[in-house]
């Protein structure tokens, strides 16, 4: 069941991929918040999930486009974001969130003739994203960003969160898919990932210390991000410094070791995932120990001891958890990702694995 429901997810992400390039925004979407749809409109970002539009005018917005064939409930993304705005407006009213603005009859969505769900935001001057972490500066603001965001957010009610995805960062149920995937592919592609393979066997260890550390009951349900890429920090162009977190789709419960574990895997190498070049995966200890400083900045007052303890941990799960996702795609026939050339998810898989390895060796 777990496959075949990945391999739909992805047979539609693929399929969204070929017209997303050729998209327009309808004129009902313009008129549903209150906007001509004579205004100059530009793309932005790099995302492949949803479709970003700059909206220029007095003042300038952001609009965008969610995949309702990834998010298959975007009212409850609606509600988590708005959750989370009210209890910042009443308890932290000086941090900066980025709620999305309203329609003009007050919803918080307009939906097109299509059934997909748009939302406008407010554009903030002089800011800017990157795709590319270089800096020690750039690792500490990110970190501390998301550090932020999850700190403010410690005393609301977790339980009136809901999960956009369920078993987003689950780890055991990921090793899971796995092993469907491995028990499905082709004999060739057994042979062609072999080494990757047994990679993904040897660190299964990974797995029961995860099921250990959330049976513990030692890590805080916690509102989280769960997506802490650098681009999904927005900076500010005249200080350098950030100006908040941004793409809130998966604001939802889950561990402090998701958003830094994902910190670690994205920050600390300097060559993105889609790197074939083996050699140009090295740790940066410098950008390590910035994100921590950064991270902690924020959130040392907040996290107990044995949080505390799980540091070290977070890098290695999330970094896991995304290699065996690439590999079991790759096993399964490329359903789920976006690839551009034979063989792209078992490169990121191993990609992937070199820099767990490196990680083991340096945390």
């Amino acid at each position: 069941k777990v496959g075949s429901r990945q391999t739909a997810i992805g047979k539609e992400i693929n399929i969204f991929l070929q017209i997303h390039y050729s998209l327009k925004i309808p004129e009902q979407i313009f008129k549903s918040f209150g906007l001509s749809p004579g205004l100059t409109t530009s793309r932005i970002g790099s995302g492949h999930i949803n479709y970003t539009f700059r909206i220029e005018g007095e003042p300038s917005f952001i609009l965008q486009r969610i995949n309702k064939n990834v998010f298959k409930e975007p009212e409850v993304i609606a509600q988590n974001i708005r959750l989370a705005a009210n209890y910042l407006r009443d308890h932290h009213p000086y941090f900066i969130f980025m709620a999305n603005l309203h329609t003009l009859d007050g919803k918080e969505m307009a939906y097109d003739d299509d059934g997909f769900p748009w939302r406008l935001y407010p554009l903030i001057d002089h800011s800017f994203t990157i795709d590319q972490l270089e800096t020690d500066e750039q690792a500490f603001e990110a970190a501390r960003a998301f550090g932020s965001l999850c700190r403010n957010l410690d005393g609301c009610d977790v339980s009136q969160f809901k999960s956009v995805i369920k078993g987003f960062q689950d780890l055991f149920w990921r090793y899971q898919q796995f092993e469907d995937a491995l028990a499905i592919t082709s004999r060739e592609k057994l042979i062609e990932a072999n080494e990757t393979i047994q990679s993904a066997k040897h660190f299964s260890f990974l797995v029961k210390k995860y099921e250990e550390l959330i049976k513990s009951g030692d890590l805080k349900l916690r509102i989280v991000h769960n997506d802490t890429k650098i681009n999904n920090i927005l900076f500010d162009g005249i200080t350098g410094q950030t100006i908040c977190a941004i793409d809130l789709d998966t604001l939802m419960p889950g561990y402090f070791i998701y958003d830094l574990g994902d910190m670690v895997r994205t920050f600390v190498s300097p060559v993105s995932e889609e790197e074939k070049n083996l050699e140009k995966i090295v740790f940066r200890k410098n950008i390590y120990d910035s994100l921590m400083k950064g991270y902690l900045s924020q959130m040392n007052d907040v996290m107990s001891r044995e949080e505390k303890q799980a540091i070290p941990f977070s890098g290695l799960m999330m970094t896991y958890i995304m290699a065996l996702r690439f590999l079991a795609d790759y096993l399964n026939g490329d359903v789920y990702y976006h690839t551009t050339y034979p063989g792209q998810n078992l490169v990121r898989a191993k990609n992937q694995f070199r820099f767990l390895e490196m990680l083991s060796q340096n945390v």
